[in-house]
C-alpha cells in the first residue's frame, strides 16, 4: 500500500473514489473463467508430475504416461504424490526469513514506482503507510482470488510482498536452486559436468543482472499492473564438449547482456526525462498525453530509438533466447527441459499483447503514432 504523492505530483486519494477492478479481458467470459479455473486446479498435479518425470523417471514424459496409464490416473497421482518432511520446512521457512530479514533491515536507496491508475506512487525503501487506493474486489470470488485484490500489497509499513515473493525469495531462490544442484551432482558424481556449469554460470549471470537492474523492475508489467499469480526445472547434464559448452555461455552472456541494455536504455530514458544519449545521439520519442481514473491530465514519453526502435517489446527476444541458452547443455534427447523455454516464449508473447492493448486504451491516437514509427510488436521484420 503505497503513499500517494501531493496532488500536483500523482493526485491525492480520494476516499469516495470507486476501488479499481481488474481490467476487462480480450476473450469471452466463458474462456476467461474456464482459464482461471483450469490453471488454479491443474498447476499443483502439474508441478508434481514435472518433478515425478524429472527426478524418477529420467526426463521422459513416456515413462511418465506408461506409469499412470498402468496404475490410473488417480491413483497414480496419489502413489507419486510427495509428503513434505519437517526439514524441508525448515529449510524454505528459515531461507525465507533470512530473505524477509534482509529485505527489512539491509540498507538501500529509495526508488518510486510508476504512477498507478488512481494516481499513487509506491515508494519502495521508504517509511510509508499503508494507504494506496489501488485495491478493491471485482465482485467475483474466482477473478479476486485468480488476479489478486491488491496492486501493491504490503505487510505493515515497509513489508512489500511482491517484492519478498518476485525478487528477494523468488530470485535468490532460482540461484540458490542452481548451485544446489552443483552440489548434489559433485556428491553424486565426484565432478560438475560442463552443461551443469554452463547452466549454473548463465542463471547466476541472469540473476545478478536481475538485481543490479531491480529498481527497473519497479516499472514493468509483473509489479506495475499485474496482481498476482513462473516455473523451473532441472534436467541431468549431457553436453560434454568444451568448445561447445563455451560457445553456449557466451552466447548465452550476450543474451543477458542485450537483455540488460534494453532495460538500462529504458530506464536512463525515463530517469532523465528523455535528455540523454541513445547509441551516441539524442533518443526519438513521442510525447503521449493520458488521464487517470481521477480525471487528471499526464503525460509520458514514448521511446522509439535504440533497442526500442527494432520493436515494442523487444526485450522479451533476448529474454527468451537466455532461456534457450541455459537449457540447450542439455541437448535434445528430451523435450521437457525445453518447458521453461516453450512457457517463457508464450507468456512473454502474451503479455505483449496485453502491454499493447492497455497502451493502445490508456495513449489513443499516440499509441497509434507510435506503432506506425516501430511497426513490429516483439520481433524486429516479423511480428
Amino acid at each position: 500500500m503505497a503513499k500517494p504523492k501531493a496532488p500536483s505530483a500523482a493526485g491525492a486519494k480520494s476516499a469516495a473514489a470507486p476501488a479499481p477492478a481488474p481490467p476487462a479481458t480480450v476473450h469471452s467470459a466463458l474462456v476467461t473463467y474456464s482459464s482461471m479455473l483450469a490453471l488454479l486446479s491443474l498447476c499443483p498435479p502439474f508441478v508434481i508430475l514435472l518433478w515425478y518425470t524429472m527426478v524418477h523417471a529420467d526426463g521422459s514424459v513416456v515413462k511418465t504416461y506408461e506409469y499412470l496409464r498402468s496404475h490410473g490416473v488417480m491413483e497414480g497421482l496419489k502413489s507419486i504424490w510427495p509428503m513434505p518432511t519437517l526439514v524441508a520446512w525448515k529449510i524454505i521457512f528459515g531461507f525465507g526469513l533470512f530473505e524477509a530479514a534482509l529485505q527489512l533491515l539491509l540498507p538501500g536507496k529509495r526508488f518510486e514506482g510508476p504512477v498507478s491508475p488512481s494516481g499513487n506512487v509506491p515508494v519502495y525503501k521508504g517509511h510509508i503507510a499503508p494507504s494506496s487506493s489501488d485495491s478493491g474486489s471485482s465482485g467475483n470470488v474466482i477473478i479476486d482470488f485468480y488476479w489478486g485484490m491488491e496492486l501493491y500489497p504490503r505487510i505493515g509499513k515497509h513489508f512489500d510482498i511482491k517484492v519478498f515473493t518476485n525478487c528477494r525469495f523468488g530470485m535468490m531462490s532460482w540461484a540458490v536452486l542452481a548451485v544446489t544442484y552443483c552440489i548434489k551432482q559433485y556428491e553424486i558424481n565426484g565432478s560438475v559436468s560442463d552443461s551443469m556449469l554452463v547452466n549454473t554460470a548463465l542463471m547466476l549471470i541472469y540473476v545478478t543482472k536481475f538485481f543490479w537492474w531491480e529498481s527497473g523492475y519497479w516499472c514493468t508489467m509483473d509489479i506495475a499492473h499485474d496482481r498476482v499469480m513462473m516455473p523451473g526445472r532441472y534436467r541431468g547434464s549431457v553436453c560434454r564438449e568444451v568448445l561447445l559448452a563455451l560457445s553456449i555461455l557466451l552466447a548465452g552472456m550476450l543474451c543477458i547482456y542485450i537483455n540488460y541494455d534494453c532495460d538500462r536504455q529504458r530506464q536512463e530514458f525515463r530517469r532523465t526525462n528523455g535528455k540523454c544519449s541513445i547509441w551516441g545521439k539524442a533518443p526519438s520519442k513521442i510525447v503521449a498525453s493520458y488521464t487517470t481514473t481521477k480525471g487528471e491530465t499526464k503525460s509520458s514519453l514514448l521511446l522509439t530509438s535504440g533497442w526500442w526502435g527494432l520493436s515494442r517489446h523487444f526485450h522479451y527476444v533476448p529474454e527468451i533466447l537466455s532461456a534457450f541458452f541455459w537449457t540447450v547443455p542439455a541437448l535434445f534427447s528430451h523435450f521437457l527441459p525445453y518447458f521453461y523455454v516453450i512457457f517463457l516464449t508464450i507468456l512473454l508473447f502474451d503479455r505483449a499483447k496485453r502491454d499493447d492493448d492497455r497502451c493502445s486504451s490508456k495513449y489513443g491516437k499516440f499509441w497509434k503514432m507510435y506503432c506506425n514509427k516501430v511497426p513490429y510488436r516483439v520481433i524486429p521484420g516479423i511480428y
